[in-house]
């Protein structure tokens, strides 16, 4: 009769941190004093405005219509109108969003030497400038009510870190891993058989980059693969922990 070790685990808590960026302009403006017996040209400042053929100014994704200097840049109102000076009034047409398909991951009944795997979708939104970042940590390895934790994976060559993904493919490497593979992810995940251990909370104190753009993105997408392996002597019992991710937007 084969030896079940039942494990189940990673109760999955997101945490999103939107950043929000407040700047204040606090100046003393000066002009030229343009004035004679006939006008008084106040506040007079020279502009160059460009992007007007839009045939020379787009491309596949974008469209430039119109941009001019800007010299006081705020939110300017009086009854009847606003004028909203200045870059950080360009509106986003792709709102901020961060999803994960599931939230209750459960490998169920570990076998010794038979990897058990499960998975989840991430997907993000981001139509800031500067793109967006997504990090991952682990509150601590999995971790029985009482007893003795299932370390990390370090992969068949022993060489896999929170922040390096090597080959996990051996049924005698043992341990708890994750993969993902999809849109704006690590490039060590070369395909399905590379993983890495998460970011241990307790030992690092902060989470792991996973996924990543400097650009505008509509939709990325990408899955992540967990898995445990475990040996003969591992006690049976219920083995949890938490996996927390952040998504950040960037400009």
């Amino acid at each position: 009769m084969s030896n079940k070790n039942k494990i189940k685990f990673l109760n999955i808590s997101i945490s999103i941190l939107l950043l929000l960026f407040l700047l204040i302009f606090t100046f003393t403006a000066h002009a030229v004093n343009m004035s004679s017996d006939n006008y008084n040209v106040q506040w007079g400042n020279i502009n160059i405005g460009a992007g007007q053929d839009l045939e020379k100014a787009g491309g596949g994704n974008y469209i430039l219509d119109l941009t001019m200097g800007q010299t006081s840049p705020g939110l300017y109102s009086k009854t009847g109108y606003k004028v909203r000076a200045g870059f950080q009034y360009i509106h986003s047409i792709i709102p901020f969003t961060f999803t994960i398909s599931d939230l209750n991951i459960e490998l169920g009944d570990l076998i010794p030497q038979t990897p058990a795997t499960d998975t989840n979708i991430l997907t993000v939104s981001a139509g800031g400038a500067g793109g967006y970042q997504v990090l991952a940590y682990e509150s601590h390895p999995l971790r029985p009510e009482t007893g003795v934790d299932i370390d990390d994976t370090s992969c068949d060559n022993g060489n896999c870190t929170k922040t390096n993904a090597e080959i996990w493919s051996q049924n005698t490497t043992y341990g708890f891993g994750f993969n993902i593979n999809g849109d704006d992810t690590p490039a060590d995940f070369a395909d399905t058989t590379y993983f890495r251990p998460f970011a241990d909370f307790e030992t690092y104190g902060a989470g792991e980059e996973i996924m990543a753009s400097s650009e505008a993105t509509k939709s990325a997408q990408t899955t992540v693969t967990y898995k445990a392996n475990i040996s003969q002597t591992r006690a049976a019992g219920n083995y949890k922990t938490n996996i927390v991710y952040i998504a950040l937007p960037t400009y």
